[in-house]
C-alpha cells in the first residue's frame, strides 16, 4: 500500500543550489536530488477508496501560484539528531495553502499531525550523527540561500520505502493560477485608490 503525502517540487535550479550542501558529515544519508520535495501534508498509509476521495477534494482547491525562497540550514532530533534539512522562508501564501489542504483532509476524518506544520526540504537522514559534527555543519552552513522560485503546483506523492527518502512518485498534480485569483477591473481598483486618497 502506497504511503501518501502532499507536497511541493522542488525546481532544477533550486535543487543543484541544495545539493550543494551534500556532503561533509559523517553518518548522513543523502537524499537523491530527485527526490527533494517540501511535505505540506503526511497522509498515511491508507486504502485506494480514501486516496480517491483525497484527490477528488483536492481538486476544488483555487490558488494563485507564488514565490518561494529557500534559506538556512537547520537538524531535527535535539541532543540525538536524526535529519538534516533545509529551510524555507517565511510565505503567507505557502501557510494558506497547507492549512487548506490540511482541512480538507480534517473533514475526510484523516488523523491530524500533532506536529506543526514546519515547512523544509530534507537534505539527509542520520544515523549515529555525532551532535557535535552536525553542529560544525550546520555552523559552516548557516548562511545557505538559495535564488526564488515559482510555485505552480502541488502534487499528490506516494512512497513505498518505509525507511523514507524516497523513490518518491508524483500520483495526482493541482495547478496553481498564474497571477492573483480575484477578478481584475481597472475601474474598481481606480475609485478605490480615489477614495483613499480623500
Amino acid at each position: 500500500m502506497p504511503r501518501l503525502f502532499t507536497a511541493l517540487e522542488i525546481p532544477r535550479e533550486a535543487a543543484l543550489s541544495l545539493s550543494l550542501l551534500r556532503g561533509g558529515l559523517p553518518g548522513a544519508r543523502w537524499i537523491d536530488v530527485e527526490n527533494y520535495h517540501i511535505t505540506l501534508r503526511f497522509i498515511g498509509d491508507v486504502e485506494g477508496h480514501v486516496a480517491d476521495e483525497v484527490a477528488d477534494a483536492l481538486d476544488r482547491v483555487r490558488r494563485s501560484s507564488f514565490s518561494l525562497t529557500l534559506s538556512g540550514v537547520g537538524a531535527f532530533g535535539g541532543k540525538k539528531p536524526h535529519s538534516i534539512w533545509a529551510g524555507v522562508s517565511a510565505s503567507p501564501d505557502l501557510h494558506a495553502l497547507q492549512g487548506e489542504i490540511e482541512r480538507i483532509c480534517q473533514r475526510l476524518g484523516l488523523p491530524s499531525d500533532p506536529r506543526k506544520f514546519m515547512p523544509h526540504v530534507t537534505l539527509a537522514r542520520l544515523r549515529n550523527a555525532s551532535p557535535i559534527d552536525v553542529a560544525h555543519y550546520l555552523s559552516a552552513r548557516g548562511n545557505f540561500a538559495a535564488m526564488p522560485f515559482r510555485v505552480g503546483r502541488f502534487v499528490l506523492m506516494s512512497s513505498r520505502d518505509s525507511v523514507g527518502g524516497g523513490p518518491y512518485i508524483v500520483e495526482e498534480t493541482w495547478p496553481l493560477a498564474s497571477g492573483d485569483m480575484r477578478p481584475a477591473n481597472r475601474q474598481d481598483d481606480a475609485l478605490d485608490n480615489f477614495r483613499l486618497m480623500r
